[in-house]
């Protein structure tokens, strides 16, 4: 029997979110929006989720987010300065005190010896905070895209529990 998903690590970030009273927005590379998507799961989340930004390429992440062009060039869109950038890009445009960003490369292509298929970096930031976490995940390309929405959540789990 399968745990239905909104009992897990999302419900416990909607419980912290609305004890503290703020409000979060995400921007989503490689997850495609299955953060946004675990985070709705959970009824009453309109009260804290105030939405996000499914930012693909590198256009959005320059037009929407904010993402500076020297910071793709210099770093690549898989990179901590890049997340950090979409994570305060998105708290931005959606006025939100959280923001939760996730670029990574899914596979099976795109990988290269620096930047292996699996490498996700997020970051999580609110006003006085900003926590990245790099990972390497193994696995096909669902795997990789859940595993990284997996570790998102606990990593906003943990920024919240600091607040809270």
């Amino acid at each position: 029997m399968s745990i239905p998903r909104a009992t897990r690590v999302e419900r416990l970030v909607g419980r912290l979110l609305k004890k503290t009273g703020l409000t979060l927005s995400v921007a989503e590379s490689c997850t495609g929006g299955l953060i946004g998507d675990r985070l709705t799961d959970v009824p009453g989340s309109s009260e804290y989720f105030v939405g996000g930004v499914i930012a693909y390429s590198n256009e959005v992440k320059t037009r929407v987010l904010g993402v500076r062009e020297p910071t793709l060039t210099k770093w690549g869109a898989v990179s901590e300065p890049t997340v950090r950038e979409m994570a305060a890009g998105v708290r931005r445009k959606f006025a939100t005190q959280v923001g939760v960003a996730v670029s990574g490369i899914a596979g099976p292509g795109g990988g290269t010896g620096a930047k292996p298929v699996g490498l996700v970096y997020i970051c999580v930031t609110t006003a006085e905070r900003v926590m990245v976490e790099r990972h390497l995940f193994r696995g096909g390309r669902r795997s990789v895209k859940e595993q990284s929405a997996e570790a998102a959540l606990w990593l906003c789990h943990r920024v919240l529990g600091e607040i809270s």
